[in-house]
């Protein structure tokens, strides 16, 4: 196994369907997976595993067809989401902790506590919300990375 010391810059992309309930979470597991082979610290892991579970499903919920663009540095980790959806009418609302425009069935299907983005906002270093109505949504999401001295 390579340490991070000696880690190239990586990029890797992946595809997010919207309305695809059996697959959602895969992407944030494979994320997981790929952040401990390369030797993250277990916290860094948790925290950006969640962020991309919730940007995952809230494409799944509301946008269109997404991708999620995860760049690796050894001082940071960055997932772009770019999706195709409605857009968000109102990003500030949508930041509120219980602010939720899911469907009956999404709630239904145990989704829709609206902490989507309250629990990126709370475990991102850095989060950017674009979104434009009828146009899409694009999401970034940073951590840094701290030294491990190796």
């Amino acid at each position: 196994m390579r340490t991070r010391s000696l880690m190239p810059h990586l990029i890797k992309s992946f595809a997010i369907k919207a309305r695809d309930y059996i697959r959602g979470g895969d992407v944030s597991i494979q994320i997981q997976g790929l952040l401990k082979t390369i030797g993250f610290d277990a916290d860094l892991i948790r925290r950006t595993s969640v962020c991309a579970y919730e940007a995952e499903m809230n494409v799944v919920m509301h946008g269109g067809d997404a991708t999620l663009t995860l760049t690796v540095d050894t001082d940071r980790i960055v997932m772009d989401v770019k999706d195709e959806g409605p857009g968000i009418e109102n990003i500030e609302l949508a930041l509120q902790e219980g602010y939720s425009t899911a469907s009956e069935e999404q709630r239904e299907m145990g989704f829709g506590a609206g902490m989507g983005l309250p629990n990126i906002q709370k475990n991102a270093d850095r989060l950017e919300i674009e979104s434009e109505r009828g146009k899409g949504t694009h999401v970034k999401i940073s951590f840094g990375v701290k030294s491990d001295g190796g």
